[in-house]
């Protein structure tokens, strides 16, 4: 069969000029992996074509056999048009990712058939039956078979990319009410490959440079140490997402992943008030331990790149004047500042749907850059302003070129991913609030 797997262009708006697809596509953001983990396991005999549209344009004149669309919530009605092409011309359509999952009934309006959860495998009974001709409306994913390996990172990726791309394991126990990728079916069970797999993957990766995809790589430390010292002598940098409760407690795991090429740890501290973090669910947070976590990544000459978010039901005006004499107190070298978005299959989208506070399911504004519920203690231009202005402070002329200094000390890599990233950031904030 002839098979085409699309990734929709993100936040389903226009595709980007040529500086800025040469930046962000170089330095921050990296094609999903979940399309080439799926053209990856393909039985041979299938020609797959895979379309990032943040590089090509899709051509609808081919006959393909299948189109396999692969979307978030922000790129739904991109998605949706896609497919609606594509049936016009009665190709079938498979429906699949974070949002196809939390809203497969809608998805079905669109499609001939919608994968719901994340099993690569399940996509291998799809291909069956499309040849069998007794395609099924819906494929509910099964939890994973311990005795399957998880699928292998393609190493190709189009454009003109600096970072290369690898997972080293899959899903993330801890249940935050606003993640779409743990309220994901199957998204909660925790599955590791093999390190002799990974590293040799990693061998394999042309760029010097990589971005491990994992939810967080502290989830089982011991796994983690053990990757780490594997990869050392292997001269490869990269990035990794990690979470506060080992990283400031476990200087062995901090240490070894400094030996091992780590550049920058991305950890997901979203809030300053305890309170927040414990009712949404965040656990592995405790804002006391801030401090020595980014310490023990400093210590080892390493960048920290914080999240954070707001719009949650303690939030008040305060928040944001509060917030960045935190990340200043901390020295966080890059952060992004997200305004809460209940995406749909979440507890959050539950629980603001039914208290009526969602403003629009306009899914083109479910990007963290647009407020599109009613917050509890703010107008919902307050929460959008506050979050602008949080940019507008972090990302002035004097504080940015401190942080860049800053790095000089800690080696070429950290210093000059702090210097990209607050570039990228200053773009990518301006381009997301660039209109209501």
């Amino acid at each position: 069969m002839n098979i085409l797997i699309v990734e929709t262009i993100w936040m389903g708006g226009a595709r980007y000029k040529f500086l800025e697809k040469t930046l962000l596509t170089a330095f921050s953001i990296l094609p999903t992996l979940q399309a080439r983990e799926l053209a990856a396991i393909t039985p041979k005999q299938h020609k797959v074509s895979v379309v990032n549209e943040r590089y090509h344009t899709i051509d609808y004149t081919i006959l393909y056999d299948v189109v396999l669309i692969n979307y978030v919530t922000s790129t739904a009605p991109r998605a949706y048009e896609i497919a609606d092409t594509f049936r016009k011309k009665n190709r079938p359509v498979v429906l699949s990712g974070f949002h196809a999952s939390g809203l497969p009934e809608e998805a079905a309006q669109h499609a001939d058939s919608v994968l719901i959860g994340r099993n690569e495998y399940e996509w291998l009974t799809i291909l069956t039956d499309i040849e069998q001709k007794k395609l099924q409306p819906f494929y509910h994913a099964p939890p994973y078979d311990i005795s399957l390996p998880l699928p292998p990172t393609p190493i190709d990726l189009p454009g003109f990319v600096m970072t290369g791309a690898v997972e080293a394991t899959r899903g993330c126990p801890y249940h935050c009410e606003f993640c779409p990728e743990t309220n994901t079916p199957g998204g909660a069970s925790f599955h590791k490959r093999p390190i002799p797999e990974v590293i040799a993957e990693i061998k394999a990766i042309p760029q010097k440079t990589l971005m491990f995809y994992d939810a967080s790589l502290t989830i089982d430390a011991a796994y983690t140490k053990e990757l780490f010292r594997q990869m050392r002598g292997l001269r490869k940098k990269f990035f990794c997402n990690g979470n506060v409760d080992v990283l400031a407690n476990d200087l062995e795991l901090v240490r070894l992943s400094k030996e091992a090429g780590c550049i920058a740890w991305l950890v997901g501290f979203e809030s300053i008030d305890q309170q927040t973090l414990e009712m949404t669910g965040k656990k592995t947070n405790i804002v006391d331990e801030y401090a020595q976590a980014v310490r023990n990544i400093h210590a080892n000459r390493m960048a920290v790149i914080g999240d954070f978010i707001f719009g949650f039901d303690n939030d008040t005006h305060d928040v944001f004047s509060k917030t960045l004499q935190v990340i200043q107190a901390l020295q966080i070298d890059v952060a992004d500042f997200s305004i809460l978005t209940p995406f749909p299959g979440t507890p959050l989208f539950q629980k603001l749907d039914r208290e009526k506070r969602i403003l629009t399911k306009d899914w083109r504004y479910y990007n963290m850059g647009h407020v599109v519920f009613t917050p509890k203690q703010m107008t919902p231009e307050e929460l959008r302003q506050g979050v602008q202005q949080m940019y507008r402070e972090f990302y002035s002329p004097l504080p940015t070129m401190k942080r860049i200094c800053r790095n000089l000390f800690r080696g070429l890599y950290p210093f000059f991913v702090v210097l990209a990233r607050n570039i990228i950031t200053t773009l990518n904030s301006r381009r997301l609030f660039s209109k209501k």
